[in-house]
């Protein structure tokens, strides 16, 4: 009997970081080319829907392993309730003896680790991490504190990865326009933003694309006099995504907290110069001065320089739009990044289809 890939995580049609990256998997082919069977574990909606969604995960997930088809664990887990979700996903795969891929991406895993989990915990997701044949991290910033904790698992700094869209002419984006997408609230510095626009002589417009506290920000421009420059977008789908970062001119993303976000990698293959923070593994991605600029988090008056300096300045923004595509290009696009999933695929039984 042939074996299968059993990867877990988001629903393709959720928010967030995790299912950007599972869709890039299943877009650039990788599900061709290997046996995977994709278990939604999580979905957006209700906590009703939510538990239905992870209950019939774990059933499909009991059947398979009971059948025998399982060769192969991936999961892709967040902070605290992914974490706690995916873990009985975990434990009956050490059961069956299943080999696992363990891939964190989670923001905040460090704050759920050190600040939220009491000795107990820490143990216990210290023993998932150490049973897990491979532990995936987005970047040597996160790898080198995985290992800090006392995990002895081979862990590998595996980057987030993108499709590579058609190259925009500078002169179809709108001037000055600032695009800023995902989560808004303190984390993702959507505040910081708005501070930082005030500050300006002539504030440009800002499109805030996203789920989160948008009517907090809302009220929070109009209190500094930005009502007519914030304009808030919602969740914005794939086709309406692709034509804003084809269109505004500089993307930020001031976070105090990151893995390596999927906005920023796209953001960048899409040729835009990137404003954000030496947080998680962004500087990995983005050297400051050369496909942007980055900021230490909460320094506003840094984050309004800088974005003063970008907008003055519409030949240097090319110039770092153009060396950011050319990053991804050579660094972070599917092409560059998915042939290091597949080798371990290939480490742990699985050759190419």
């Amino acid at each position: 009997m042939s074996k299968i890939i059993v990867m877990a995580g988001t629903g393709f049609d959720t928010m967030g970081g995790i299912s950007s990256v599972v869709k890039v998997y299943r877009d650039a082919g990788l599900f061709q080319r290997y046996p995977i069977v994709y278990l939604a574990t999580h979905c957006d909606g209700s906590a009703a829907t939510k538990l239905g969604a992870a209950l019939r995960a774990y059933g499909r997930y009991l059947l398979m392993l009971l059948s025998f088809k399982v060769g192969l664990l991936h999961v892709h887990v967040a902070s605290r309730a992914s974490f706690w979700r995916k873990m009985p996903l975990f434990l009956l795969a050490f059961l069956f003896r299943i080999p696992t891929i363990l891939h964190l991406h989670g923001a905040e895993f460090v704050i759920f680790y050190e600040q939220e989990s009491g000795p107990v915990r820490r143990r216990l997701i210290r023993a998932v991490f150490n049973r897990a044949h491979r532990v995936v991290v987005l970047s040597d910033m996160w790898k080198q504190w995985v290992e800090s904790i006392g995990v002895r698992a081979p862990v590998q700094a595996i980057y987030n990865p993108v499709m590579l869209p058609a190259a925009t002419e500078w002169s179809a984006r709108a001037s000055g326009q600032l695009l800023f997408l995902g989560r808004l609230g303190k984390r993702k510095g959507t505040y910081d933003l708005v501070d930082a626009l005030s500050r300006l002589p002539a504030a440009p417009e800002a499109l805030l694309g996203g789920d989160g506290e948008t009517a907090q920000t809302t009220d929070y421009a109009r209190q500094r006099g930005l009502g007519d420059k914030v304009r808030m977008l919602g969740w914005v789908g794939p086709e309406q995504k692709a034509g804003l970062l084809a269109s505004a001119t500089i993307y930020v993303l001031p976070s105090y907290n990151e893995g390596l976000p999927m906005s920023l990698l796209e953001a960048m293959a899409a040729g835009m110069p990137v404003l954000s923070t030496t947080v998680g593994g962004i500087p990995e991605a983005v050297s400051d001065g050369v496909e942007g600029f980055l900021v230490q988090a909460g320094d506003i008056d840094a984050l309004t320089a800088r974005l003063d300096q970008l907008l003055a300045d519409p030949a240097l923004a090319q110039r770092m739009g153009a060396a950011a595509r050319r990053k991804v290009e050579t660094t972070f696009a599917s092409g560059a990044v998915l042939p290091r999933i597949e080798q371990l695929y290939q480490e742990l039984g699985f050759a190419r289809a």
